[in-house]
C-alpha cells in the first residue's frame, strides 16, 4: 500500500513524549507531522538522540513560526480541529488524502482565535464517560488518524 500523505497539525505542543509518540505514529501511517511554534520543549539533535527517538530521522516533519506561518506556508485545502468544544464526532467528517488533522496543546486546546475562524470544522472524539476532561493527546491524534486512513483507504 503507497503510503497516506495525511498532515498531523500539533499547534503548540507542551508535552515532549507526546510529540514523540505521535511522530512515531506518523512514520507508521506515512504521514507528515507539523509542529507550529510556541513548542514547550527543545526539538535539537542531542536532546532526539538521547529522548532516543532513533525513528526520528524516517519522520517527514516541518516545525512552523506560528499558525499564520504555517497556513501561508502550506496554503491547505482541507482543515480538520479536534476540540472537545465540537459538536461533531470525527467519523461525520469525509477525510481525504493530503487532509490536514489539527490538535491543540495538552492544557489549552487550541488558541480562542481558531475556535471562531474555523467553527464549522470542529470535531470531538465522544467520551460518553464524561469523567475526565479529555483523552491524551497522543491517543486522541491515534484514533482520529486511524479513522482518516481507513476512510481514505476504502474503495
Amino acid at each position: 500500500m503507497e503510503p497516506v500523505k495525511l498532515n498531523i497539525v500539533l499547534v503548540a505542543p507542551e508535552i515532549p513524549q507526546n510529540t514523540g509518540s505521535i511522530g512515531r505514529m506518523c512514520v507508521c501511517l506515512g504521514a507528515r507531522l507539523h509542529l507550529v511554534e510556541p513548542l514547550g520543549f527543545r526539538l535539537d539533535e542531542a536532546r532526539r538522540r538521547r529522548a532516543g527517538l532513533d525513528y526520528w530521522p524516517h519522520l517527514d516533519w516541518r516545525q512552523h513560526g506560528g499558525w499564520d506561518e504555517f497556513v501561508a506556508g502550506e496554503q491547505p485545502q482541507h482543515l480538520f480541529f479536534a476540540s472537545t468544544k465540537g459538536t461533531r464526532p470525527y467519523w461525520e467528517f469525509e477525510f481525504a488524502d493530503g487532509d490536514y488533522l489539527v490538535f491543540g496543546n495538552e492544557s489549552r486546546g487550541l488558541p480562542a482565535r481558531l475556535y471562531d475562524e474555523y467553527r464549522d470544522d470542529l470535531y470531538v472524539l465522544p467520551m460518553p464517560g464524561r469523567n475526565a476532561r479529555s483523552h491524551n493527546l497522543a491517543s486522541a491524534v491515534a484514533v482520529i488518524a486511524y479513522e482518516a486512513l481507513r476512510q481514505i483507504s476504502s474503495p
